[in-house]
């Protein structure tokens, strides 16, 4: 197979593949979710972590903290590739469907006390403060930036539902594991053929196999704000069927 030269092929050889498989079977096999509510939550998340990821995406790039090889972009939305546009929707994408391949327990209450509110809000805030920590210091830019990011999505989803996140434990463990380690791999192909460029004084230069820190964390945070929110959306939907029917 001839390496992928620019960041749409890479989308074909790497991230269209196993979404058209994943999707073909979910088509087939319908799972416990339904059609209808892992189509309306994939649509949910998808369209938040766009608008999310972008403005943040553009500022790093902006900042330097990443570049891309030559002839590898065809266009760009603010400082952001399209190709990384459209990354944005596909990784939301690949790993909702392999979690739609999983039962998911949806049987703990709603309802929350205020303690527990707040230790998953605070918990999710703490990143927040680490993050806001790193990030005067030029080597712990990016991973400072990946954290304080990361703070507010974490601390609603905690906030709202760490409990039936905790219950779900095992599915959303296998769940966000599989998709990161499949996009680290990835990710570190790229990086290796120059299709993209971390620059070192950016990060704290650890990189098992090849691989920065600050990359591999990203990705397990952004499968964590998938994973936890389709998690937490199945659970209001049969939380709201049981009371409602």
């Amino acid at each position: 197979m001839i390496p992928p030269e620019t960041y749409l092929q890479f989308h074909t050889v790497a991230m269209l593949p196993p979404i058209a498989g994943l999707a073909l079977l979910a088509w087939l096999r319908p799972t416990d979710h339904g059609r209808s509510g892992v189509v309306s939550g994939l649509a949910i998340i998808t369209a938040l972590a766009v608008v999310y990821t972008l403005p943040w995406d553009s500022y790093l790039i902006k900042r330097g903290v990443w570049s891309y090889g030559e002839g590898v972009v065809a266009g760009r939305l603010w400082h952001v590739p399209i190709g990384e546009v459209l990354f944005f929707g596909l990784q939301p994408i690949l790993t909702a469907l392999w979690l739609s391949r999983l039962s998911i327990p949806t049987d703990q209450p709603l309802a929350l006390s205020a303690r527990q509110r707040a230790m998953g809000v605070g918990t999710g805030l703490g990143l927040g403060v680490v993050g806001g920590l790193l990030l005067p210091s030029e080597s712990t830019f990016y991973l400072g930036a990946i954290l304080a990011w990361a703070a507010p999505i974490l601390a609603l989803q905690w906030g709202f539902g760490w409990t039936q996140l905790w219950g779900a434990r095992r599915a959303v463990a296998l769940a966000v594991g599989l998709p990161t380690v499949y996009l680290w791999i990835v990710d570190r192909t790229a990086i290796s053929l120059g299709l993209w460029t971390i620059a070192p004084e950016t990060t704290i230069g650890i990189a098992p196999v090849g691989l920065p820190i600050e990359e591999a964390v990203f990705f397990l945070v952004t499968n964590l704000f998938v994973v936890q929110g389709l998690v937490l959306y199945w659970w209001l939907l049969d939380r709201w069927r049981e009371w409602s029917g």
